[in-house]
């Protein structure tokens, strides 16, 4: 088995769908030891609604830069403004700053012409990392998924489609309690593996709130496919700041909180008509703190943080670590 530029390795017997990418940075060739010998960290933004959530955003960006992330990833929102405003800012992020962007792709309400387009319209701002995702329909995490008639059905389809189109590098999400539709965890599994086979590189996975779903998830996948298995599951981890944000976690996971969690955030917001929102804060920075210890120690390659475009509570975590901000953010 040998090293190669884009996946780190490469497999006799097993021909790559992922070619030579000549002078573009990928995710996976920034995920080795930091210079202090410190895991990489990555960290995900939101589009910003509007002109105050875009300077938000540029703050956590800039603060961000000064802890020097292996990358950061747009999340996408479609339609119409926002879907013009997440292209043009996710550009902007990766033109201005010295950070490596990766922008998010979704199959919902999208012809696969209208997929093409924005492919190329990152393309033009430089972008070549996309996180691939066949995407949750709109407003419903759990509602019924429906194709658009010129589109396409499954993540698969679009990793190949990216792919197709010229020197991109793929992500894919993973999910480590399994995602809501698939019937169980193998045929999760079987999902994820054949979005790898179809030419991801790494996949970043649901956040969750018990290390051991991400450590089981590891195990099926080198089970169903040791070739796959080998490449990077990026675990994602959400610090919660407030019960509030709770609801938000549940939201964007699908899951429940498990109890454990929530028995040590609802004693930190005591018994009062209003919760200890300081109390609250500093009780999911602690958890988040210890997950992102657990999973140091268990090899993960990478870890990518929620933020809702603040940088806060991530930079807390991060420096409860031991990463530090520099003075200044790195040359490009």
């Amino acid at each position: 088995m040998s090293f190669d530029n884009v996946r780190g390795y490469s497999t006799p017997g097993r021909v790559s769908r992922t070619p030579h990418v000549s002078g573009t940075r990928s995710v996976v060739q920034q995920l080795g030891p930091r210079p202090d010998g410190s895991i990489p960290f990555s960290v995900e933004f939101n589009p910003p609604r509007d002109a105050a959530g875009e300077a938000r955003l540029w703050r956590a960006a800039r603060e961000f830069e000064r802890l020097h992330p292996a990358f950061v990833s747009m999340t996408y929102g479609a339609g119409g403004s926002t879907r013009d405003r997440t292209i043009r800012v996710t550009g902007q992020l990766a033109r201005e700053t010295t950070l490596l962007t990766v922008a998010h792709l979704t199959a919902v309400d999208h012809s696969v012409a209208e997929l093409r387009s924005i492919v190329g319209a990152y393309a033009d701002a430089g972008i070549r990392n996309l996180l691939v995702l066949r995407g949750d329909p709109p407003g419903d995490v759990l509602g019924e998924w429906i194709k658009h008639p010129e589109g396409v059905e499954y993540a698969e389809e679009l990793v190949r489609m990216v792919r197709d189109l010229g020197d991109f590098h793929v992500g894919v999400a993973s999910f480590p309690q399994g995602h809501p539709r698939s019937t169980d965890l193998d045929q999760d599994t079987r999902f994820l593996v054949s979005k790898l086979r179809a030419g991801a590189e790494y996949s970043i996975t649901q956040m969750f709130f018990d290390v051991e779903h991400y450590l089981r998830l590891r195990d099926r996948v080198i089970a169903c496919d040791p070739i796959e298995g080998a490449k990077p599951i990026i675990p994602e981890l959400m610090p919660v700041t407030s019960l509030r944000t709770v609801q938000r976690a549940e939201e964007l996971s699908g899951r429940p909180l498990p109890a454990k969690v929530m028995e040590r955030l609802r004693k930190a917001a005591g018994n009062g008509p209003d919760e200890d929102r300081a109390a609250v804060r500093a009780c999911g920075i602690e958890i988040a703190t210890e997950m992102a210890q657990r999973l140091i120690s268990e090899g993960a390659p990478c870890l990518h943080f929620i933020t809702l475009n603040f940088a806060k509570a991530t930079s807390e975590v991060l420096a409860n670590l031991g990463y530090t901000m520099s003075a200044t953010p790195a040359h490009a």
